[in-house]
């Protein structure tokens, strides 16, 4: 019988590990990239037997490049995708650098191009879920967090959802994506110091969300996993706001 797994890439930290932990909590399979050995260990000794982790570092074309090979060879059948992985570091446009902007291009096409391997796997294996991690600053600009690249390759990423979408539908494979707001996760670690993530952003930005509090991995991954399942069926092409509110308002 073919093994099945779901792989998660950006999956030792964040939004992409809290999905970890519950598909491995409903007895499934996972695969975990990401750029940190140490980080990809811990995930590895807290999940168990059930997760297998690879170190990549998406910026790194020959990495990126073994990492496709390995997927095309595979005798496994991919049944989920999470392309959770990310980087976030405000800055003004105005003060751009090209480095700056290749930061979130180049994670960009690795997402293009590990996700296009993938989908040649389920189109062989006839059926899979793909969810794409965007933002909800690639609907909305903030004031407090210029992010005009960090925008524009989420948009990017929210637009290759929907083309997906619509490509992939008759192979069996859905596409979709969640488009979080402000949550605590190590990604904000590029300007504040990772141990006062939690504290800034809950002083900063609780207010910011409706719903009066900022969200944490767990609420984005409670929507991941459920658009990867199967009660999610009909669902295709859809980019779902996660956010606590904030596009249906601010306060």
């Amino acid at each position: 019988m073919t093994q099945t797994t779901t792989l998660i890439i950006g999956g030792s930290s964040g939004m992409g590990l809290a999905a970890a932990r519950q598909l491995v909590a409903k007895g499934q399979h996972v695969t975990l990239v990401g750029s940190s050995t140490a980080k990809l260990d811990g995930a590895k000794a807290e999940l168990g037997a059930s997760t297998e982790t690879q170190q990549v570092n998406l910026r790194n074309a020959a990495e990126v490049e073994a990492l496709i090979e390995e997927i095309k060879t595979s005798d496994k059948h991919i049944v989920g995708l999470i392309n959770a992985a990310g980087t976030f570091s405000p800055k003004p446009f105005l003060e751009h650098g090209f480095e700056d902007y290749d930061s979130y291009m180049d994670l960009n096409r690795a997402t293009f191009f590990i996700t296009q391997a993938v989908a040649e796997n389920m189109k062989a294996n006839g059926s899979g879920s793909i969810v794409n991690i965007g933002s909800m600053w690639a609907k909305q600009a903030v004031r407090a967090t210029p992010s005009s690249a960090y925008s524009m390759a989420k948009a990017g990423l929210h637009s290759l959802t929907q083309h997906l979408a619509m490509e992939l539908a008759a192979h069996g494979i859905r596409v979709n994506a969640v488009s979080p707001a402000v949550v605590v996760t190590p990604i904000y670690g590029a300007f504040i110091d990772p141990d006062q993530i939690e504290d800034t952003l809950t002083s900063g930005f609780d207010a910011f969300h409706p719903i009066g509090r900022v969200g944490r991995p767990e609420d984005v991954a409670n929507t991941i996993t459920h658009l990867l399942s199967d009660d999610a069926s009909w669902v295709t092409g859809a980019v779902w706001d996660v956010d606590g509110g904030v596009m249906a308002g601010l306060v």
